[in-house]
């Protein structure tokens, strides 16, 4: 059997990205559809609503919030950094009983970015390095590919 996927979900054509909408990629939905992609959204599983107010990482990059050195804010000023390792860490358990050896993740985004996420400013200014889920499955050495 080829390989198995960790996906978006909002890549698979679920509406749950921050502003309720979906970022549909036909390749990812054929490949959910195929049996070979779990889609997941670390956000909703780390007890966040969708919509929700966008959010960014402060003080470093996912690693670092993992590692407790910066946190994930919204743009309320509210801190959903608890919410963000919880879902990250749902998604890596999922990864794992789902046996993905890779992910297929959105870009930019403060949980599945891979190589740029916003700096925490919100003024859509990017900055390198991944967001918490992929820090997490990174760290667990699992494969990443981004997707836009």
């Amino acid at each position: 059997m080829g390989s198995r996927y960790i996906v978006s979900a909002c890549l698979a054509g679920v509406r749950c990205r921050y502003d309720g909408d979906a970022k549909t990629d036909p390749r990812i939905e054929g490949l959910v559809r195929a049996g070979l992609a779990l889609p997941v959204c670390p956000e909703q599983l780390g007890g966040l609503p969708t919509p929700r107010p966008p959010a960014e990482i402060q003080g470093g990059d996912g690693h670092d919030v993992l590692a407790g050195k910066a946190r994930v804010i919204n743009e309320r000023g509210e801190d959903v950094t608890a919410a963000y390792i919880r879902g990250a860490r749902e998604t890596l358990h999922l990864a794992r009983l789902f046996g993905a050896t890779e992910a297929l993740l959105k870009g930019r985004s403060p949980s599945c970015g891979r190589d740029l996420i916003y700096d925490g400013t919100f003024q859509r200014k990017l900055r390198s390095g991944p967001g918490v889920t992929a820090a997490c499955l990174q760290e667990a050495g699992i494969r990443l590919r981004v997707e836009d």
